[in-house]
């Protein structure tokens, strides 16, 4: 039990990490508010970690990289996100669409495809304990 506890206080620090905002190059930003984060008990040293990404119209996260471990769920909520992973296709997702990433991806394009109407996508990750921040600016 006291590793469990552990992974959760972990998963805790994993998550106020990256609950800041940040600029786009226009000066618009993007929000991450975390919604859950929890170690997964049936997977020793994995944690399941869940935060909402809200977009103002025309704004973008800086291109980053995920850490090494993490799988990543996507699910676009509302409006329409512009995303592109590694060395694929960059595509629009819609609302009620979702994508994955994989472990230690780079995500050159996330933003809202929109300039006039607001997005949000929620993102779940399912990443190493120990990992300390979910993204990484790519500079």
């Amino acid at each position: 039990m006291k590793v469990r506890n552990i992974l959760a206080a972990a998963s805790a620090i994993l998550v106020s990490t990256i609950a800041v905002p940040a600029s786009a190059h226009d000066g618009q930003t993007e929000t991450v508010t975390p919604k859950f984060a929890e170690a997964i008990p049936n997977i020793p040293g994995k944690s399941l970690v869940v935060v909402e990404v809200d977009y103002a119209p025309g704004a973008a996260s800086p291109p980053h990289r995920h850490a090494n471990s993490a799988f990543i769920y996507a699910y676009v909520i509302s409006g329409e996100i512009e995303s592109k992973v590694n060395d694929g296709v960059t595509r629009v997702f819609k609302a009620g669409e979702s994508w994955s990433e994989p472990p230690n991806a780079s995500h050159s394009i996330s933003r809202n495809a929109s300039k006039t109407k607001p997005a949000k996508l929620l993102a779940v990750f399912v990443v190493d304990a120990d990992d300390k921040a979910l993204t990484t600016p790519i500079k």
